[in-house]
């Protein structure tokens, strides 16, 4: 049996509809407790099941709204046809839809990773509508690449692999898709018993069903989502909301001052280290929920 978040109802909300020579598409979407809305964003090479502990925890007082990105678990998953199928700009626009179909024309947003870069984008394009952002263990995109360098961005060799034209990185991923992102499932974990086998087995069989569009997703954040930051960073955009970034305590091995980087885009910043791995909603549940807590306290 697949692994679910306990007492959460599972739906497929549709986010864009069918147009001559292409099918809409349509998340899957995990939704529990009543309150203001929250919407959770999973990263990688994951799903909304990262969120199974915090989504409990806040549920209690909040409707939790955890759905599958563009392109990952059960959610669609539509050929990439330009670089806008899977900008961050257009899962941004999936998010904003999801809510308003479950009845939320405001609501708080929080995202890991890859979703941290869609609730990013979705602060930017559409201030109106978020009313507090977490980002969690992530850069900014335009940050991100300019911060790599040297024998040091050896860590993020999948950014480069998967930046590169359709073809190769999904067939190289393709032949051997369990050892690749069970790498990062591995590496970026300090307490293995955070991702137990069966949600690791869920994770890798998600993965394993869509090398294509999560490529496409990275491949993405290589071309039109830096096009995206670039102009917003050109016309002083910047993130209207309370926001809370959570990121490893990295000390000084970090190489760069992610505060002030994240303080650059977020004039009402919280920026926090956490001492846990990567995956931190699933290794220090009950400091991310409280962490989120405090945000969702701060006036909008």
């Amino acid at each position: 049996m697949t692994p679910a978040i306990e007492n959460f109802t599972y739906r497929r909300v549709p986010v864009t509809e069918a147009s001559e020579g292409s099918a809409g598409v349509s998340l899957n979407v995990a939704v529990g407790g009543s309150g203001p809305p929250l919407v959770l964003l999973h990263g990688f090479p994951q799903t909304h099941l990262m969120w199974r502990h915090v989504a409990a925890d806040l549920a209690a007082d909040h409707t939790v709204i955890c759905p599958d990105l563009r392109g990952y678990g059960s959610s669609d998953k539509p050929a990439e046809t330009d670089g806008s199928t899977y900008a961050k700009r257009t899962m941004a626009a999936d998010v904003v839809a999801v809510a308003r179909a479950l009845g939320h024309d405001r609501f708080a947003l929080a995202g890991h990773d890859r979703g941290a870069l869609v609730a990013f984008r979705a602060g930017l394009d559409h201030p109106g509508t978020i009313t507090h952002l977490a980002c969690l263990d992530v850069l900014p995109t335009l940050d991100m690449w300019d911060v790599m360098h040297g024998v040091t961005a050896a860590v993020g060799f999948h950014l480069y692999l998967m930046a590169q034209p359709p073809g190769l990185p999904e067939q190289l991923i393709a032949a051997a898709p369990d050892a690749f992102f069970g790498h990062f499932l591995d590496i970026w974990t300090n307490d293995p018993r955070a991702i137990p086998a069966d949600v690791r087995a869920a994770y890798l069989d998600a993965c394993r069903a869509a090398v294509p569009s999560i490529v496409a997703d990275y491949r993405a954040s290589a071309g039109v989502d830096v096009d995206h930051d670039r102009a917003d960073r050109a016309a002083g955009t910047t993130l209207r909301m309370p926001v809370t970034v959570l990121q490893q305590d990295w000390g000084s091995a970090l190489g760069f001052d992610a505060a002030a980087l994240w303080g650059a885009w977020a004039p009402d910043l919280r920026h926090l280290p956490v001492t846990c791995g990567h995956f931190m909603a699933e290794e220090a549940p009950a400091e991310i929920a409280a962490a989120l807590r405090e945000l969702l306290s701060r006036p909008a």
